[in-house]
């Protein structure tokens, strides 16, 4: 298997911009991308597009081939892959082993969401997909509601209040300021959280993401390609990990509800193939959708014991100075949740930290991150680690 580097990312502005098609979102990303890739357009020759609802919220399937053609890719192979909310970091891991695997040399890969040309009710039906249809989606369930009952579980089980869960909203609000394609740039303090409005009793409005439109994408390539390109000076940033792991989609059917398996499956699996230990970590870019989505992460990757993740960072370990930040540039909660989309916004983030282009939010001298993406409530849960090699 060959190393696998990232060595172009582009993303657009996250908005409500309703009246952008897919396809033009998608080609400005992947424009972008390969402009700071350098001259690679005519090297690429695979795409993978991550994307959850076009064909529920726009009657469009054949998401790859439409892409490649926007983007003036037309001919090359090129596929979509769909695992819900991880759809983005799916599409990722399906082009890192193209890379790893000898098949390709130069590959692309896009997320792309849109949601808000859509109403309302067809998009929270559209998200409710990725549960169990079977057994949670027809009875009503959203991904509000499903969030809502984990989160008074952990509540009722370790003594917890609401309050203990905002921090994780405070620091992703508080960074998300500083990032110009954010969605939300609204400072948000421990009143503000509490006051907000109720969704599903006990998930607040600031516990929860906006929905939004958006689409990043990467481009990636092979070891001695990448030393080519980065012959500039840049430094040359590795995916060292690339892993996936699963659970059941019913909240019912896992052995237990308040630990995320898939977590901590892939977190371990990517960890591995990459050599580190959680305390070489610089950045969790972790997927924080939902604030009690934090707080199983923290707990089910290492950082935090079962019923402590909900304490982890309120003596500011998170913050962009702390030993382990997260929501780097904002997070789910401030830079917006374009579904199929978020998986590269994070890996696109997260290289602008490792090559030190993140601006004010700019970590001191980072060197390995661990970025995950999460499908469902825990059923698909995508990690990659990058790290920085000169």
């Amino acid at each position: 298997m060959r190393d696998v580097y990232i060595v172009g990312v582009g993303q657009t502005k996250i908005t409500k911009e309703a009246s952008i098609r897919g396809r033009y979102l998608a080609s400005e990303a992947i424009g972008l991308a390969l402009q700071t890739a350098g001259f690679v357009k005519d090297e690429v020759t695979m795409l993978v597009v991550g994307n959850m609802m076009s064909g529920i919220l726009a009657n469009q399937q054949q998401m790859g081939a439409l892409i490649a053609d926007a983007a003036g890719l037309r001919g090359i192979e090129a596929a979509t892959v769909e695992s819900a909310c991880s759809s983005g970091a799916s599409a990722a891991r399906w082009g890192v082993m193209s890379v790893a695997g000898g098949h390709h040399d130069m590959t692309v890969v896009c997320g792309i969401e849109r949601m808000t040309h859509a109403t309302k009710e067809a998009t929270t039906a559209a998200l409710a997909t990725a549960s169990d249809w079977e057994l949670e989606g027809c009875y009503g369930e959203s991904f509000i509601s499903l969030n809502a009952k984990i989160m008074r579980l952990y509540m009722d089980t370790y003594g917890v209040e609401s309050e203990d869960f905002g921090h994780f909203a405070i620091n992703a609000h508080k960074n998300g300021m500083n990032n110009p394609n954010a969605f939300l740039h609204k400072e948000v303090d421990m009143e503000k959280y509490l006051n907000s409005k109720m969704l599903v009793d006990p998930v607040k409005l600031f516990d929860a993401p906006p929905v939004c439109d958006g689409a990043a994408a990467i481009v990636i390539t092979t070891e001695e390609r990448a030393k080519e390109l980065c012959s500039d000076g840049r430094p040359m940033i590795k995916i060292a990990g690339s892993a996936i792991g699963t659970d059941s989609l019913a909240l019912d059917r896992r052995a237990d509800k308040l630990f995320l398996s898939g977590v901590a499956l892939s977190t371990q699996r990517a960890m591995q193939q990459a050599g580190l230990k959680n305390e070489d970590l610089d950045i969790y870019e972790l997927h924080d959708a939902y604030t009690i989505i934090t707080t199983l992460s923290l707990e089910a990757a290492g950082f935090a014991e079962k019923g402590q993740g909900v304490h982890f960072g309120k003596d500011g370990e998170i913050a962009l100075t702390g030993s382990l930040p997260l929501s780097t540039m904002g997070g789910l909660k401030s830079r917006g949740h374009p579904v199929g989309a978020t998986g590269i916004y994070q890996l696109v983030e997260t290289y602008l930290q490792l090559t030190g282009q993140a601006g004010v939010n700019q970590i001191a001298d980072p060197e390995h991150a661990l970025v995950q993406n999460i499908g469902g409530t825990g059923a698909t849960v995508v990690s990659h680690v990058l790290s920085r090699c000169s």
